[in-house]
């Protein structure tokens, strides 16, 4: 089969990103909002976070997405076009569920959602290991973040700003169209076969493979390395609406500074953090762009010391996520330049797996944290530990000496 235009497989690779950022975006911005309009607690809220449990058990299933398929149908496809399925049908089925009086029918739902945008995140991740070249990194992750952050655009940001008008079951409803439409794309779309270097033959070739990758010289840096980066940004962000509920500020205003302009700030950045990715080594890419990161948590944690104005969210939500989209970039250009093509979705998985669950339990415990602390206390711990990664960069760029198996960058990644 002819090789489709590098602009084709970007775009594709984009709308599948997409569909798997709706029901994170919903969990992530608007969910919170919600329970605390029901007069939800904190801890409660920040333990809600655990329906993203899937998003970190995910490695456990993906080596079958790397060993089974139907040939007939391909690779990646045989498992996207029934997940993308099992995503509408949880989101349409979340339009007939009342969030007030079925609260805990509606976190299931969230929770199956979940469940299948972590798994189409394991096969669509598999899907770019096979069709981008080495020179094709950086816009290749470009459309992974940006894509899955205009999933989370439309239904933390600007549904969200529109909740009055929507309505809820007519939210679930267009959540559950988008996923159709990229479905319909996904249908008449033809998988090239990947050539069989790239192939594993069965569970225990990726397993094997795995344990390769594992002992790696330097991968126990490595993954501490992925593990920390977002440490302090995800304390910080699991109590900043919760915080702008307190204080006030309206569901529109939230929907909209937080949700959408936040949001376009991130995706922004998430542009410029990949063609940074491009120009300098890959850990000086990581460097700058967490140490940039680390003024607007900062600017959090002054906020809620000596009180918000609305110009002060707007200019630290702004700033936080746009060089929180350009480190997420940096970040996992360098995360997909250490995997071993032949199990690419399990490797990608691994590491991806390491993010999740390392930022993972300061957002469920920032409840906790607040509760125990305030709010000022919460920003100023998320300040320290962004300011603390920065110290891994040096034993990350000692241990590394090599690109790894299958690296696609041809740089040094110092």
């Amino acid at each position: 089969m002819p090789r489709r235009p590098l602009a084709t497989r970007v775009a594709l690779l984009g709308a599948l990103y997409l569909v798997q950022g709706l029901p994170f975006g919903f969990q992530a911005i608007a969910l919170p909002v919600m329970l605390r309009r029901q007069g939800i607690g904190l801890e409660e809220i920040g333990f809600a976070g655990a329906l993203a449990a899937p998003w970190m058990l995910k490695l456990v299933w993906a080596p079958a997405v790397d060993a089974y398929h139907v040939g007939a149908i391909g690779r990646r496809r045989s498992w996207i076009l029934p997940l993308q399925l099992g995503l509408a049908l949880s989101c349409g089925a979340a339009a007939f569920v009342d969030p007030e009086a079925q609260l805990g029918m509606l976190l299931g739902l969230v929770l199956a959602m979940n469940l299948f945008a972590a798994t189409l995140d394991v096969a669509v991740d598999g899907l770019a290991v096979d069709l981008l070249d080495p020179s094709e990194l950086g816009p290749g992750n470009i459309a992974q973040v940006v894509g899955f952050k205009l999933g989370m655009l439309t239904t933390g940001g600007l549904m969200l700003a529109y909740l009055a008008t929507l309505g809820w079951p007519r939210f679930f409803f267009v959540m559950a169209g988008l996923v159709v439409a990229v479905l319909v794309v996904t249908l008449v779309w033809r998988e090239p076969e990947a050539p069989a270097a790239q192939r594993s033959e069965g569970i225990g070739d990726v397993w094997r493979a795995a344990r390769r990758a594992v002992r790696l010289p330097g991968a126990g840096w490595v993954l501490a390395f992925i593990a920390t980066y977002k440490l302090g940004e995800a304390a910080a962000d699991a109590m900043f609406k919760p915080f702008l509920v307190d204080e006030g500020f309206g569901d529109d205003q939230i929907g909209l500074w937080v949700g959408t302009w936040g949001t376009v700030a991130s995706l922004t950045g998430s542009v410029a953090g990949g063609l940074l990715a491009r120009r300098l080594p890959l850990l000086g890419a990581v460097a700058l762009t967490a140490a940039l990161r680390a003024v607007p948590v900062a600017g959090q944690w002054a906020l809620a010391a000596f009180g918000p104005t609305a110009a002060g969210v707007i200019a630290v939500t702004t700033a936080e996520h746009f060089f929180g989209g350009a480190l997420t970039t940096a970040m996992f250009a360098f995360m997909m330049s250490r995997v071993d093509r032949r199990i690419g979705a399990t490797h990608y998985t691994a590491l991806a797996t390491v993010e999740v669950l390392g930022k993972a339990p300061a957002g469920i415990l920032s409840g906790v944290l607040a509760r125990a602390v305030g709010y000022p206390g919460v920003f100023a711990i998320a300040t320290l530990l962004s300011v603390a990664f920065l110290g891994l960069l040096f034993p990350v760029r000692r241990a590394i000496s090599a690109p790894g198996p299958g690296s696609r960058d041809p740089r040094p990644p110092g």
